[in-house]
């Protein structure tokens, strides 16, 4: 008869389990009570093939993620636009920039995963970063109608758009700007500015923040937070907002929003899905900003 050890072996491909962990103490104490069976065994063996990270590890991928938006919104934002010139240069700075520092995020990600991994084998690369069908904890069931799990976590991060808060200066804050006067003239027509809204759109869920946040840092968090690894993950999140600080507070309802849904069905594209909702709307407005 096959021991414990040789059962959570083969459930789990032969991967070796995080340096300092053996496979029980990874399953019951980091993970948590688990409901039993197979679905539970598939789920620890999972986790167990993610390398988890240590608390500086994590936070200096934070800093290396917000020190660069920060750096670039406070510090050379205003004085590139001293040299722009024409209509909002610091408007425009502000897109160029904060994309810029987005598109590092996606870089980031690719470069720590290839670091991690040896390489960037969709197949290797798909497990590591957690882009696969969100699995229900309960019955196991895999996509399909687990997908409609998106839709409460859509209506809630709608909840924090439309909650009273600290509003940022026009231009830098964007949401203000496109409801202005200056901001609608600003699109009008600016069909170049468009398509940098929407590059900035698409790193700012699909291949920026989420990546580096839900897909990367939070399946490497829960050796050193526990179960509550998605609440520090929102946590940081929120924090990393230096370059719009004013957003901080609301962004904390993320937390729930982005993060929760992400560990719980241990799918990235939970919280990209939900992240995408704003981003569509983004481009939703500045294209009609663009035709007005």
């Amino acid at each position: 008869m096959m021991n414990a050890d040789r059962i959570e072996a083969i459930v789990g491909g032969g991967r070796s389990h995080p340096p300092g962990r053996s496979a029980g103490r990874h399953s019951e104490s980091a993970l948590g009570p688990r409901p039993g069976g197979l679905v539970a065994q598939e789920a620890d063996a999972r986790d167990a093939a993610v390398r988890q990270l240590s608390r500086p590890q994590i936070f200096g991928i934070w800093a290396a993620a917000a020190g660069p938006m920060a750096a670039l919104s406070w510090v050379v934002a205003p004085w590139s636009s001293d040299r722009l010139g024409g209509a909002e240069p610091l408007a425009q700075a502000l897109l160029l920039l904060l994309t810029a520092g987005l598109v590092w995020q996606g870089v980031l990600v690719l470069v720590l995963t290839w670091r991690e991994l040896g390489t960037l084998r969709w197949a290797r690369v798909r497990d590591a970063l957690w882009l696969r069908s969100p699995r229900d904890p309960k019955s196991g069931r895999v996509g399909g109608r687990v997908w409609w799990w998106v839709l409460p976590f859509v209506v809630l991060s709608a909840l924090e758009a439309l909650l009273p808060g600290l509003t940022g200066p026009i231009p830098r804050d964007f949401a203000a700007f496109l409801g202005d006067d200056r901001g609608q003239a600003f699109f009008h027509g600016a069909w170049g500015w468009f398509a940098v809204v929407v590059v900035f759109a698409a790193f700012n869920t699909v291949l920026g923040e989420e990546l580096l946040f839900r897909a990367y840092l939070l399946p490497r968090m829960r050796g050193a937070f526990g179960r509550w690894d998605w609440v520090a993950n929102g946590v940081l999140f929120a924090a990393y907002h230096l370059h719009t600080p004013w957003v901080i507070p609301s962004t904390l309802i993320d937390i729930v929003a982005l993060a929760y849904p992400s560990r719980r069905f241990r799918s990235a594209w939970m919280g990209i899905a939900v992240h995408s909702v704003q981003s569509v709307v983004v481009i939703g407005v500045v294209f009609a900003a663009v035709l007005g």
